[in-house]
C-alpha cells in the first residue's frame, strides 16, 4: 500500500493544527496557502480523489510537507472547502464599496457559481466522512446566507432592486441555476441567467437615490421605472 493509501485511511484529527490557533512560521503558512491554492486546482481539474503528489508538486513543497499539514485526504478536503467558502464572503464588504448596489450583487452571483462548480466533489466527499449536518456545512451556509443577506438588503436600500426580493428565495434561485454546472458551456450559460436574473431584480425598483447615481455599476443598467396608481393597472 502506497504511503498516499495509508495517509487517506488513518482517521481525520480533531481540527488542523493551523486552525486550533497554534503559532507558525511565516515559511509553513506559505506552504500550507501553497497547498490550498494547489488543492483547488487540481481539484477542479481531476476531482478530489486526484494524486496528492501532485498537488505537492503544484504547491512546489514535498510530500512530507504536505502531510505535515494535512495529515489526511480528508483534512486537506476539508481545508480548501473552508478557504473557498471564505474567499466566496469576505469580498462582500469590497463588493459594495466599489459598486452600486446590483452591480455588486451580479458580481457575487458570478462567483457563486464559480464557487458551486468548484465545490460539488468535495462536498460529496466531506459529506460521506463528517454527515451532511456536521458544523462545516452548518458554518459554510451561515456565512453564505449572511452574504447574499448584505448584498441584497444594500441594493435594495440603494433602490436599484426591487425592494420585496427575499435573499432566501434569490439564494434557491442560484441554486437552481447552478445545477448544471458540470455541463458543456456552463459558464456562458451561467454568465447568461444571471445576467436575466438580476434583470427582473431591477425591474420595478425606484431608482438610484441621489448620490449613488456615480457608483460603478453594470454596463448598459437600466431600471424600469415603478409604475404606481392607475397607471399600474392600464392595459
Amino acid at each position: 500500500m502506497s504511503r498516499s493509501e495509508t495517509a487517506d485511511t488513518v482517521a481525520t484529527p480533531a481540527g488542523d493544527p493551523d486552525e486550533l490557533g497554534r503559532p507558525q512560521r511565516a515559511d509553513a503558512r506559505r506552504n500550507r496557502d501553497l497547498l490550498l491554492v494547489a488543492a483547488a486546482e487540481v481539484y477542479g481539474e481531476r476531482g478530489v480523489d486526484a494524486s496528492l503528489e501532485e498537488i505537492a508538486r503544484r504547491a512546489n513543497v514535498g510530500i512530507g510537507t504536505l502531510y505535515r499539514h494535512f495529515p489526511t485526504r480528508d483534512a486537506l478536503t476539508e481545508a480548501v472547502y473552508r478557504r473557498e467558502v471564505s474567499l466566496l464572503c469576505d469580498g462582500v464588504d469590497d463588493l459594495i464599496a466599489n459598486n452600486a448596489g446590483d452591480a455588486a450583487l451580479a458580481q457575487w452571483m458570478r462567483r457563486f457559481a464559480g464557487y458551486v462548480a468548484k465545490k460539488k466533489g468535495m462536498a460529496m466527499a466531506l459529506k460521506s466522512v463528517l454527515g451532511a449536518d456536521s458544523e462545516l456545512f452548518t458554518y459554510s451556509h451561515q456565512r453564505i446566507r449572511g452574504a447574499i443577506g448584505s448584498l441584497v438588503a444594500t441594493a435594495a436600500a440603494e433602490g436599484v432592486i426591487r425592494d420585496d426580493v427575499d435573499a432566501e428565495d434569490l439564494l434557491r434561485a442560484m441554486s437552481g441555476i447552478c445545477m448544471a454546472t458540470d455541463t458543456p458551456g456552463w459558464a456562458d450559460r451561467t454568465e447568461r441567467l444571471v445576467d436575466l436574473l438580476v434583470d427582473g431584480l431591477r425591474y420595478g425598483a425606484p431608482g438610484p437615490r441621489t448620490g449613488d447615481a456615480s457608483r460603478n455599476t453594470d454596463a448598459g443598467t437600466s431600471i424600469p421605472a415603478r409604475k404606481s396608481g392607475a397607471a399600474a393597472g392600464a392595459p
